[in-house]
């Protein structure tokens, strides 16, 4: 699974301003053919990444190349079931990916593209976000 080496923080604030507006970066295909570009914003798992990337390279058998163009940076913190508020903050549960519109967060090479499609329609329905399939030329 998707985690830093290392960080500087253990515990980060939320931030959830970090997921307005538009993607700024990664909004164009740079490595393949084809991308799975986000319409909405949201923190994606590296649980949620690992289980689309599973269902792309399963679908494309082998075949092409994948990218994965988002990495999750950014820890989230969790209290106990039952416990009641104060007493400082969580501990960190795991670590997310902050996405925004228009973000490519796969991309593939070396396939057909029904083959693309099929295996990013298949990723998608891993993610907690709306995504289209792009071209490398509709992207640019």
């Amino acid at each position: 699974m998707l985690s830093p080496k290392r960080v500087k923080y253990r515990k980060t604030f939320r931030n959830t301003a970090s997921l307005k507006g538009d993607a700024n970066r990664g909004v164009t295909v740079a490595f393949g053919d084809f991308g799975l570009q986000a319409e909405g914003n949201h923190w994606i798992t590296n649980r949620q990444i690992e289980a689309a990337r599973i269902a792309m390279t399963r679908y494309i058998k082998r075949g092409g190349k994948v990218w994965i163009r988002i990495f999750p940076n950014k820890p989230y913190t969790k209290k106990p079931a039952e416990t009641r508020m104060g007493k400082g903050k969580g501990s960190p549960e795991g670590w997310v990916a902050v996405v925004k519109p228009g973000r490519i967060m796969f991309e593939m090479n070396g396939v057909s593209e029904e083959i693309a499609r099929e295996a990013f329609r298949l990723a998608a329905q891993k993610l907690p976000v709306k995504c289209k399939f792009v071209k490398k030329q509709d992207a640019e």
